[in-house]
């Protein structure tokens, strides 16, 4: 579905609608004893578009707008225990403000709002390692690179390959790809940089978390992209999620997707893996709820992109 076509049907309540008796679903299960529930929320492809479009913008107009964003993200940590916060890359680039602060802003934003995690996307890169590296120090949370090696670089031990995040007695197991930037981003801004093959980084890490770990729950952070129909070869979401197995939920970032839901495959041993983007610009807050028994196994999944516009009151 084309972005203007989708926002205008998520607009007017279709999207809700259809979300409701997977809400009602996962809320009787959580009276017959479920007894954990975590909230991810996550974003994509900010690319520094700190205040609202425009109301005379004539794709989104009055949408998107970091400040609207943290309220909402407020509110729901206001109703909610165990909320887990987190973004798949490209927070560079895109207006004035990125020109002006190299980054600095964004980060100084993200982590007010509590992000928790992110993994970096080829325009985090437009700065080359030296401007990401400067403006890093803002950043109060991890940038997760698995299959980026910046062992020859001066950003060698500044990102982490995984994180294990506890959240209520929940352990989530988080890991990060990146997309192969030779071709897509200038050698003088990643310089010896190596990017690894995002299946077995992902089969790797996935199998660390899952088996080592002991991880509940396994989440990639992926700047690869949905899925490139002009391109079948191309390694993207889709195809990472059947190709793998241990992995729970991508939440993908790069072709700037509007996903209405979360989209379900089967992984390369038959077992369901949900994949989730959230469109570009800060337009919406993805959000996924997740409803475990009293062993950590998951009973049932609620989710709702919700929207970011005047709506929400500051």
């Amino acid at each position: 579905m084309k972005r203007k076509d989708f926002i205008k049907t998520i607009g007017g309540g279709a999207l809700a609608m259809s979300l409701i008796p997977n809400t009602l679903k996962a809320e009787i299960i959580n009276n017959f004893g479920t007894e954990k529930k975590l909230t991810i929320l996550h974003t994509n492809d900010q690319h520094s578009h700190i205040e609202p479009f425009d109301a005379s913008y004539t794709r989104n107009p009055n949408q998107g707008g970091f400040a609207r964003r943290a309220k909402l993200i407020s509110d729901i940590r206001a109703k909610e225990k165990n909320v887990l916060l987190l973004d798949s890359g490209d927070i560079f680039q895109g207006t004035p403000y990125f020109n002006m602060f190299g980054g600095e802003l964004e980060f100084k934003l993200m982590s007010m709002m509590g992000y928790e995690a992110s993994t970096m996307g080829n325009h985090d890169f437009d700065n080359g390692l030296e401007g990401f590296l400067k403006v890093l120090p803002n950043a109060k949370f991890p940038f997760i690179c698995s299959n980026y090696d910046f062992q020859n670089t001066i950003l060698d031990g500044r990102t982490i390959p995984y994180k294990v995040i506890n959240k209520g007695g929940i352990k989530v197991g988080l890991f990060g790809l990146g997309i192969e930037l030779k071709g897509l981003v200038g050698k003088k801004s990643y310089g010896e940089t190596v990017y690894n093959d995002p299946v077995e980084v992902a089969q790797h890490y996935s199998d660390f978390l899952r088996n080592q770990k002991h991880c509940d729950l396994v989440v990639c952070l992926s700047h690869i992209g949905y899925q490139y129909p002009d391109q079948p070869e191309k390694i993207c979401d889709v195809e990472l999620a059947k190709r793998t197995d241990n992995i729970d939920i991508i939440l993908g970032g790069h072709t700037h997707t509007f996903l209405p839901e979360p989209q379900v495959f089967r992984n390369r041993k038959n077992q369901k893996v949900l994949v989730n983007q959230v469109g570009w610009a800060g337009l919406l807050l993805g959000r996924i709820d997740f409803y475990f028994d009293s062993h950590h196994n998951v009973k049932n999944i609620a989710w709702n992109n919700q929207i970011i516009d005047d709506k929400i009151r500051i």
